[in-house]
């Protein structure tokens, strides 16, 4: 289909093309929910409570989670705008799939969706909802010093980060601040992990091999060069291990919990070690699905998986 049939299309249909290519809702929806699931599980798992969440809270929490995500997603096509208008004119804003006033109308419109579904059914929640939307709207204007973040790249990843504990704050919540309790202590570092590991992600899918990258397009490997970018993926993947144990131990999940995040570490180390000898790009392309892999594997073990062991244990 050639743009301008494309870009003529109803605004369903373009939308619908629209978040294939950026935010595809079945792929990511699905992990999110595991990551609010995970959440909540720490959370009931740490406080010794029984069961799970009603059914009808993790659903809304989840929903609510996803759309957070895809207002993040919004936020980067405002934000990267022009360098997405000079270097990557195949992106659907630029190419005229979609217009940045439609997709402001679609943020509005999430927005006040989150807000009525949260306040209806789950108001104690609403607190931490709003404080991940403020944060959300200092990230789209940078935090009012968009040249001086922009020219400290470790500075800018990491205030884009804190965004990921505070959702983590409100899907925990979905727990604790339902029922009214004081946080678990070991929540703390569950939230770090989850800051860590979101620069996991973030370095990992930015690490290329020196013939695939693009001239505008600002990567870790191109900034610091594809081995000392590489080593810092390592090193921060290996932190956010660490950090992870902690958070399982406090969960009461020690050994357990330190030998299955072991065995996702050294999954996802292989392709990394791998690409610092072969430096080619299908190697720096699987850091990427490693850092996924080892994203779901934490979630799994922190939570998941514990709280589904303690159901079976009291069913068996």
């Amino acid at each position: 289909m050639n743009n301008t049939v494309e870009n003529s299309a109803p605004f369903l249909k373009r939308f619908w093309q629209y978040q294939s290519e950026r935010f595809p809702f079945a792929k990511n929806g699905f992990l999110i929910a595991v990551f609010t699931f995970s959440a909540a599980s720490y959370s009931r798992i740490y406080r010794g409570a029984e069961g799970f969440i009603p059914f009808k809270n993790f659903l809304i929490g989840a929903i609510t989670a996803i759309l957070l995500f895809f207002l993040l997603r919004l936020a980067d096509e405002f934000k990267d705008a022009e360098d997405d208008a000079k270097y990557r004119p195949y992106r659907p804003v630029p190419r005229g799939l979609i217009s940045l006033k439609e997709l402001a109308i679609t943020g509005i419109c999430v927005i006040l969706f989150q807000i009525i579904l949260n306040a209806l059914f789950l108001p104690k929640l609403l607190s931490a909802y709003f404080l991940a939307l403020a944060y959300l709207a200092l990230m789209t204007k940078e935090f009012f010093v968009h040249n001086w973040l922009k020219r400290r790249p470790i500075i800018y990843m990491a205030s884009h980060m804190v965004i990921l504990p505070m959702i983590d704050f409100y899907t925990s919540g979905l727990d604790w601040i339902q029922n009214g309790v004081s946080a678990p202590r070991g929540l703390i570092f569950f939230l770090i992990s989850t800051f860590l590991n979101g620069i996991v992600i973030e370095i990992g899918r930015k690490i290329r091999a020196p013939e695939a990258e693009e001239h505008g397009v600002e990567t870790y490997s191109a900034l610091y060069g594809s081995r000392r970018a590489t080593w810092t993926w390592i090193a921060v993947t290996s932190v956010t291990f660490l950090s992870a144990v902690v958070a399982a131990w406090f969960a009461g999940f020690g050994m357990p919990g330190f030998f299955g995040l072991l065995i996702f570490l050294i999954i996802a180390l292989i392709p990394a070690l791998k690409f610092l000898k072969t430096a080619n790009q299908t190697d720096a392309a699987k850091i990427e699905t490693a850092a996924g892999i080892w994203t779901i594997g934490m979630y799994l073990t922190l939570g998941a998986v514990p709280f589904i062991i303690k159901i079976l244990q009291q069913i068996l």
